[in-house]
């Protein structure tokens, strides 16, 4: 009979653990995220998706509309160089778009969150079914 030596380490709780955080960096998704957690992240998806687009919208226009009330109301034209003229012809359209772009940034998170949701649905659809289970 032959004698073969092995080694055999146990490791602590500890170690275990961070040996489970790092293989959990290099797994696939599948494994790393349980069905709940997939869940909330597809749904947060969706909502972040048309708040960041709806901001952008409203932050966009509100700064367009603020330039453009500036250069009607105040004398940052003739600071720069513009003719009064000027600066009321340049901020009222200005101002005017700034006014759309504020006015489309609740029906742009609707759209948003409407489209999205249906191109997601049936992957939710498929996980909430199998966690009802």
């Amino acid at each position: 009979m032959e004698n073969k030596e092995t080694f055999n380490y146990t490791y602590s709780a500890k170690d275990r653990d961070e040996i489970e955080a790092i293989r959990k960096k290099y797994a696939p998704l599948e494994e790393r995220e349980d069905k709940m957690a997939q869940l909330r992240r597809l749904d947060a998806a969706v909502t972040q998706k048309a708040l960041v687009l709806s901001l952008a919208f409203g932050i966009v226009g509100a700064l367009l509309l603020g330039t453009g009330m500036s250069l009607i109301m105040t004398d940052i034209g003739s600071a720069i160089g513009l003719s009064a003229t000027l600066c009321t012809v340049l901020g009222i359209p200005l101002g005017l778009v700034g006014i759309v772009l504020v006015s489309l940034a609740y029906p742009v998170h609707n759209r948003t969150l409407k489209t999205e949701r249906e191109k997601i649905a049936p992957e939710i659809l498929r996980l909430t079914d199998e966690l009802m289970k």
